[in-house]
């Protein structure tokens, strides 16, 4: 949980329905309305995040992608220049 205290505002409108679903549903989770909105918005950003930053491979997959980057023997000029320029960039060397 966050350490400091909350000040950010989301102001939302809604169908008279929808409001009584929800404030029935936090009755019953017993929390405000305002803890139930955020508790399933947080947890439903973190579910649409997950899935969109990850990737899950099948063990096929997970074996071809291993094999196409253990065959990397052709010489990759343009790599090994980004990779050393970032290296002499974290190293501060120009």
């Amino acid at each position: 949980m966050p350490t400091t205290l909350p000040n950010e505002r989301i102001d939302l409108r809604t169908s008279p329905e929808i409001k009584e679903l929800i404030v029935r549903a936090a009755s019953t989770a017993g929390l405000s309305v305002s803890a139930f909105l955020l508790s399933a918005a947080q947890e439903r950003a973190k579910q649409i995040l997950t899935e969109s930053e990850s990737i899950t491979l099948t063990s096929r997959d997970w074996n071809a992608f291993i094999k196409a980057l253990d065959n990397t023997e052709k010489p990759r000029p343009k790599l090994a220049a980004a990779m050393k320029r970032h290296r002499n960039w974290r190293q501060g060397k120009p």
